[in-house]
C-alpha cells in the first residue's frame, strides 16, 4: 500500500467509524409517499424488463448481431445496473421509517452510480460515431466496424468510467465526516454529501467539476461532430427515400442523446442554492430512474426489427400454452 493510499485509510477510520447518513429523499411530502412508492416500483420494473428484454432480443435475432446493437445491449445493462444502483434504496425510504444508509454503503452507492453514468455517456459518444460510420461509409461499414474494434470502443468506455468513478471516491475519502448527518437527496450524490462534510471540500468538488465537464464536452463533441457529417451525408443524397431512411436509423439516438444530455446540462445550470434543491432531486429522478427506464421503449417503438422479434417470442409463448 503506498503512502497516499495509507492516509486516505488512516483517514478513513479517525473520521468515518460510525458514521451514517440518513437519505432525507421525499420526506416533506408525507401523503405522497404511498403513490411515489407505486408509481417509482412500476418504472422500476419497466426498466428492468425493458433493458433486460432488450438485450435478449439482440442476443436471440441473429439479425440483430451488429455492430449498432452490440452497443445498444451495453446502453441497456448500464442502464439496468444504474437503475438498480439507485432505485431500490428509494422505494426502501418511501416505506419505512428509517432513512439511514451507512457511511459505506453510501459511499459504494456513489462509486457505482459514476460507473455507469459516465459509461453511458460514452456508450452514447461511440453509438454516434458508430451511426457516423453506416451512414457516411456504408460500404465499408462491416470492415470499418469490427468486432474488435467494437469492443475496444466499449471495454475503453468501461476501463475510463472506472477511473473516473476511483478517482472521484478517492478525493471524496479525504474528507471528514462527524455524526449523523441529513443528505438532501434520494440518492448518495457528489454535491449532497460534500454539503454535510465537516472539512473543506474544495479539492474534492475541483476534481469533479473538471472531470465532469470535460466527460460532458468531450462526449457532446464526438456526438456533435460525427452528427454534423451525417446530416451533410443525408442533404447530399439525391432520393427522398434515401433520406427518410437514414434519418430513422439515426432518430431513435438522436431522441436518447437529446434526453440524456439535455437532463446533465439542466442540472448543471441549477444554482447551488437551498430553494433549488427540490429542482435538483426533480432533475435527480429524471436522470437516475426515468431515463434507464426511457431507452429501451425509445429504441424498440421505433424498431421493426426488436417489435418483430418480440411478437415472435409472444406468439411462440401464446402457442406453447395451448399446446
Amino acid at each position: 500500500m503506498n503512502h497516499s493510499s495509507a492516509s486516505v485509510f488512516r483517514i478513513q477510520n479517525n473520521h468515518t467509524a460510525g458514521i451514517a447518513f440518513i437519505l432525507s429523499g421525499f420526506s416533506e411530502y408525507a401523503d405522497l409517499q404511498v403513490p411515489l412508492f407505486l408509481v417509482f416500483l412500476t418504472v422500476y420494473t419497466i426498466t428492468v424488463l425493458g433493458n433486460l428484454g432488450m438485450i435478449l432480443i439482440i442476443r436471440i435475432n441473429a439479425k440483430l448481431h451488429t455492430p449498432m446493437y452490440f452497443f445498444l445491449s451495453h446502453l441497456s445493462f448500464v442502464d439496468f445496473c444504474y437503475s438498480t444502483t439507485v432505485t431500490p434504496k428509494l422505494l426502501e425510504n418511501l416505506v419505512v421509517e428509517d432513512r439511514t444508509i451507512s457511511f459505506t454503503g453510501c459511499i459504494m452507492q456513489f462509486f457505482f452510480a459514476c460507473i455507469f453514468v459516465v459509461a453511458e455517456t460514452f456508450m452514447l459518444a461511440v453509438m454516434a460515431y458508430d451511426r457516423f460510420v453506416a451512414v457516411c461509409n456504408p460500404l465499408l461499414y462491416t470492415v470499418a466496424m469490427s468486432q474488435k474494434l467494437c469492443s475496444l470502443l466499449v471495454a475503453a468506455s468501461y476501463s475510463w468510467s472506472i477511473m473516473c468513478s476511483l478517482t472521484y471516491t478517492y478525493f471524496l475519502l479525504t474528507l471528514s465526516f462527524c455524526g449523523t448527518k441529513f443528505i438532501n437527496n434520494f440518492v448518495c450524490e457528489h454535491a449532497a454529501i460534500v454539503a454535510v462534510s465537516c472539512s473543506d471540500p474544495y479539492i474534492s468538488q475541483k476534481i469533479i467539476l473538471v472531470s465532469a465537464t470535460f466527460n460532458e464536452i468531450s462526449s457532446l463533441m464526438i456526438v456533435l461532430t460525427s452528427y454534423i457529417f451525417i446530416f451533410i451525408t443525408i442533404m447530399k443524397m439525391p432520393s427522398p427515400g434515401g433520406r427518410h431512411k437514414a434519418f430513422s436509423t439515426c432518430a431513435s439516438h438522436m431522441t436518447a442523446i437529446t434526453i440524456f444530455h439535455g437532463t446533465i446540462l439542466f442540472l448543471y445550470c441549477i444554482p447551488n442554492s437551498k430553494t433549488s434543491w427540490l429542482m435538483v432531486k426533480v432533475g435527480s429522478v429524471f436522470y437516475t430512474v426515468v431515463i434507464p427506464m426511457l431507452n429501451p421503449l425509445i429504441y424498440s417503438l421505433r424498431n421493426k426489427e426488436v417489435k418483430d422479434t418480440v411478437r415472435k417470442l409472444i406468439n411462440m409463448k401464446l402457442l406453447c400454452h395451448k399446446i
